[in-house]
């Protein structure tokens, strides 16, 4: 193995959990496609697709890396509550774990599981907090206080280090080298390259990606080039993006623009609009499909060297080896 990316929140802005009725929706949905379907049980689940079945996801942005000797955690949306469990079953449920932790910055979708990360909680663990943002210790002040949570931060059972990093310059966590690159975001927000073993995933959420040629981005080109997977924000459609100019995101067709440019391998979408259901993100990735068939066709007949990029919109729990 030589990264191993896990999702544990895809949504934007605020989490979403379904509504019972748009459960009940489903299962009555799902149960009329099962008869007529004439198919087994395993078969006819496997067919499913994200919207029928258990849905794009509903916690806010969270997601873990790993290598073979080191694991690292970016962003503390409410996806960090359920890793915070998982990560009991090892030396943090003893009180024995070092956690190494990276912002990309401090919007409350960001910072909303952090309450309910238990690992914070247990004494003996050690919280190492990364940003390239210098008032990284006054956030985590300021959440664990009243009124806004009942546990102040001088009852945190775990020993908090708060670490700067250096906008453009990489460090070294074990063998997983991180460098921040500039988002285009509503107050600073960093994406990060992390590589290891020859391989490369690039971190881009949130952003608007208003500086989209090679000229513009300037120095943060890097965080886009030599990238095997790319994890790109795409809380809007196309047409609403076009709408909400300065709201700090992008849509699918940006993303894509820039990998098939610099020959990015694959994309991840995520970061979904809280506003959007399932369908709605089904069928936004539709439209982002058309977009993309209507890119390569245009390349053929105009003799283009237009790269292909494998791509999808993410889900809650979704895996990507590299």
């Amino acid at each position: 193995m030589a990264l191993n990316v896990k999702l544990w929140g895809v949504r934007g802005s605020l989490p979403t959990p379904l509504k019972p009725q748009v459960i009940e929706e489903r299962i009555r949905q799902t149960l009329s496609s099962f008869k007529e379907s004439g198919k087994d049980i395993e078969t006819f689940v496997k067919g499913l697709s994200h919207q029928n079945y258990g849905g794009f996801g509903g916690n806010t942005a969270c997601i873990d890396v790993k290598s073979d000797n080191h694991h690292l955690i970016i962003d503390a949306g409410s996806g960090i509550r359920q890793l915070g469990a998982e990560l009991l079953a090892g030396p943090c449920g003893k009180g024995q774990g070092t956690i190494d932790l990276l912002f990309t910055h401090f919007h409350w979708d960001h910072l909303v599981g952090l309450p309910f990360f238990i690992p914070i909680f247990i004494p003996g663990n050690t919280i190492n907090v990364y940003s390239v943002q210098p008032d990284v210790e006054t956030v985590f002040r300021h959440v664990f206080q009243k009124p806004y949570f009942p546990v102040p931060y001088d009852r945190l059972g775990a020993k908090i280090n708060y670490h700067a990093l250096k906008p453009r310059e990489s460090k070294m966590f074990g063998d997983i080298q991180v460098t921040p690159y500039q988002l285009d975001h509503p107050d600073p927000c960093w994406g990060y390259k992390i590589e290891n073993s020859g391989k490369t995933f690039s971190y881009c959420v949130d952003t608007e990606c208003t500086r989209a040629s090679r000229i513009d981005l300037g120095p943060d080109l890097p965080l886009y080039q030599d990238v095997d997977l790319m994890i790109f924000d795409a809380q809007y459609t196309f047409s609403e993006a076009m709408e909400k100019i300065d709201w700090g995101h992008a849509s699918a067709p940006v993303g894509l623009d820039i990998a098939m440019r610099e020959g990015i391998k694959k994309v991840i979408f995520i970061h979904h609009d809280p506003a959007a259901s399932d369908e709605k993100i089904a069928n936004a990735e539709k439209q982002t499909r058309d977009y993309y068939n209507a890119c390569l066709k245009e390349g053929q007949r105009n003799n283009l060297a237009i790269k292909e990029v494998e791509w999808e919109f993410g889900h809650e729990g979704m895996e990507i080896k590299l």
